[in-house]
């Protein structure tokens, strides 16, 4: 091969190579939509979905079935979902808001029943079972093409999930808002759950899986949860002997970390901090700040949460 067809086909080869690879390069990812203004359109599907459906709840206590729940569209007298709003009793619908992202969001949540047990807190383990799906508009902006989709369930839950670190942050939210109930381990081992708390959560898909999607699930997709709460996991994240849960020093049940500025362009005030460093009680070894760790202060019978009282030597 002469010197000029060699650089001859090495050039073209060059060009095509950087075409490709150009065009390779060349995707464009589309930015992601502003919170508050899908949050509010999204509202706008979760509550015309709770309108125009209704449920029905499987009473039948001692068997898996107990408190299932079957979702249709009324077609006659039916109560709507909505119509549970702010109810006195049982089913009753309610609102939690979360502060994320600079913006106040608002979930609705379902409490079927409650439960006769102690409550979770958001940085406890939980024992689950749930089913889910997903709220798309098959013509976008037409509530009329509104509908939800299946995608997950969960019927026998083998394993704990982490409400802080393991699920959405809309499940993490909403969970403590409901009490476990009681267990009974049968003659063959099987567990049997009473009395548990059970409800629907309607997820944003801001406090979801937002741009992300997740499976079959698109982005910017709302998600709804039927679950059944079986039993809590009381956890130390940070290893200083004490529960995390007992580190939500204005007891309401939740204990947040405001660390991530993506998350908290806002930094709130942290109730749960107490020297102050940013770094919450549940997850700082040193909880007052004064050079000792919580660990050692416990094991010497000073107060950890006053950096005044040191261990004595």
């Amino acid at each position: 091969m002469n010197k000029f067809k060699f650089y001859f086909i090495l050039s073209l080869t060059t060009v095509l190579l950087f075409s490709c690879s150009k065009n390779d390069n060349s995707i464009i990812v589309a930015p992601l939509r502003d919170y508050q203004e899908e949050f509010t359109a999204e509202n706008v599907m979760i509550e015309e979905y709770l309108k125009t459906n209704y449920i029905t709840v499987t009473q039948d206590p001692g068997d898996q079935t107990d408190q299932d729940v079957v979702f249709a569209k009324i077609d006659a007298d039916q109560s709507s979902i909505y119509s549970y709003l702010g109810n006195s009793g049982y089913p009753k619908l309610l609102t939690r808001e979360v502060q994320l992202h600079g913006i106040t969001y608002s979930m609705y949540y379902l409490v079927l029943r409650e439960g006769i047990g102690e409550s979770p807190s958001n940085v406890d383990n939980v024992l689950v079972s749930y089913s889910g799906r997903y709220l798309s508009e098959s013509t976008p902006s037409d509530l009329t093409t509104l509908s939800a989709t299946f995608f997950e369930e969960i019927k026998y839950p083998q394993s704990m999930s982490n409400l802080y670190s393991g699920v959405i942050r809309g499940r993490g939210e909403l969970m403590p808002k409901f009490k476990v109930g009681t267990a009974t381990e049968g003659m063959n081992g099987e567990v049997q759950y009473n009395d548990f708390g059970s409800g629907i959560l309607f997820i944003p898909s801001g406090l979801a899986y937002y741009s992300a999607g997740a499976d079959i699930i698109p982005s910017y997709a709302p998600v709804i949860f039927s679950i059944k709460l079986y039993a809590l996991q009381r956890l130390d994240q940070d290893g200083d002997s004490v529960l995390s849960y007992k580190e939500d020093l204005n007891n309401d049940g939740y204990a947040y970390s405001y660390l991530n500025k993506t998350t908290y362009p806002i930094t709130p005030t942290n109730f749960d901090d107490t020297d102050g460093d940013g770094i919450p009680n549940f997850l700082d070894t040193d909880d007052d700040g004064d050079g000792f760790s919580t660990l050692v202060e416990i094991a010497a019978g000073s107060d950890y949460l006053d950096k005044n009282s040191v261990p004595k030597k």
